[in-house]
């Protein structure tokens, strides 16, 4: 077994390369020609004949600028990369090479016979080959059926089939697919799966840039792992995912007495079954994200997203805590799932107690206003005392003037 593993890899480290890179590097300027985002730094790779070679990183870790160098639709600001040995803007380059972009565009006004026929007519074969050609496409994508509608009628999975199938057209021998179960029903992604597979026992070469990494995982050979315009890890699938500090041992179901005597008695217990001895393998996004994760301890620097973080509070509508808010961000320190129930159980709490204290206060300002009266109804009852109390008196007046007759003046 292990002479075979070592011929598989003399082998493949004999085939021809295909795509070469020393140094890669790109950096985007802005109008006044300052270096503004270092997309791809300083990088080296190679990929050859017949690998299926898996492109991964987060958004903005320069897998598409990567890919648009390969394409020659960018050029590099400094390295030196070759596709076929030869520049990527190289235009013989091109009949080689087929690409489907991360984003489907079609002309929406032809259907999807004449748009591989356009597609195929780029590249000079005859009319009786281009009809071969889309026919067969058409079928293995499963639109022979739709071969007559306008593509502008396709859903986003049809469209994207279609797509795959103008991507090779040509035939080519080096494939770069980006994102391409994106938007595929799972039948879809199994036939994606599939192709891309018998390519690679054709011969062909294929880089596939995709976020399910369950799906590079399946197909692919070797990844490449980017994050902020570096390689952080590039190697086989067996050799970056196998857990070589552990064994595992497979075997038929065991009774629950040879548990404990496993090791010694399996063979005795079990004498038809076979034993497997083989290291466990982690999952390929497990071995992703600790990838991620060790780039961002190291502070490395990325142009491209990173993990998101608490929702704005402008976008919450709490305009209360936008100051406070500005100065923990600045002084938080990262907090674990514990922590961060126990801190909102605790606002929770608090917030309820501050909303029972304030409806106790609007209760008894309410039992107040209720007791007391009115400032109009006051002043009122104060005016209507003062005419009493001088009507008393004048009643009392003319009483005295009545019965003390003498007291008047002549």
């Amino acid at each position: 077994m292990a002479e075979a593993v070592k011929t598989a890899e003399k082998s493949a480290s004999e085939r021809p390369v295909v795509v070469s890179a020393v140094g890669l590097t790109k950096v985007f300027r802005d109008f006044w020609n300052r270096p503004k985002a270092k997309a791809v730094n300083d990088i080296d790779f190679e990929v050859r004949e017949g690998e299926v070679v898996g492109l991964l990183g987060p958004n903005g870790s320069g897998k598409s600028t990567t890919v648009k160098m390969l394409l020659g639709l960018l050029y590099p600001t400094g390295g030196r990369l070759t596709v076929f040995g030869k520049s990527p803007r190289d235009v013989e380059n091109k009949k080689l090479i087929g690409y489907l972009p991360e984003e489907t565009y079609l002309y929406k006004y032809l259907t999807a016979f004449e748009t591989l026929d356009f597609f195929a007519s780029l590249f000079g074969l005859s009319k009786e080959e281009r009809t071969r050609r889309c026919d067969q496409l058409l079928d293995m994508v499963g639109l022979a059926h739709a071969r007559n509608r306008p593509v502008g009628e396709f859903s986003k999975g049809m469209a994207r089939r279609i797509g795959l199938a103008q991507a090779m057209i040509n035939d080519p021998a080096f494939l770069i697919l980006d994102e391409p179960t994106s938007g595929l029903d799972p039948l879809g992604c199994r036939e994606v799966k599939d192709l891309i597979k018998l390519l690679k026992k054709r011969g062909k070469t294929v880089i596939v840039t995709s976020h399910l990494l369950s799906d590079v995982e399946e197909v692919c050979d070797r990844i490449i792992v980017l994050y902020g315009g570096r390689i952080r890890a590039n190697g086989g699938m067996e050799d970056l995912l196998t857990i070589r500090t552990n064994d595992t041992i497979t075997v038929p179901r065991l009774p629950e007495d040879a548990i404990e005597r496993i090791r010694q008695i399996v063979r005795e217990s079990v004498p038809d079954g076979e034993m497997s001895v083989a290291h466990p393998h982690m999952s390929l996004e497990d071995f992703f994200v600790d990838i991620v994760n060790e780039a961002k301890k190291e502070s490395l620097e990325t142009s491209g997203s990173r993990s998101g973080g608490a929702i704005a509070d402008y976008l919450t509508g709490d305009k209360e805590h936008d100051a406070k808010a500005v100065l923990e961000s600045l002084t938080r320190e990262e907090e674990t799932p514990a922590q961060t129930l126990a801190k909102k159980m605790e606002e929770d709490a608090a917030k309820a107690a501050e909303d029972a204290a304030k409806k106790r206060q609007d209760e008894l300002f309410a039992k107040l206003q209720a007791s007391s009266p009115a400032p109009e109804e006051e002043k009122s009852r104060r005016e209507q005392q003062e005419i009493e109390a001088k009507m008393s008196e004048a009643n009392r007046k003319l009483k005295d003037l009545l019965t003390n007759p003498t007291d008047r003046k002549d």
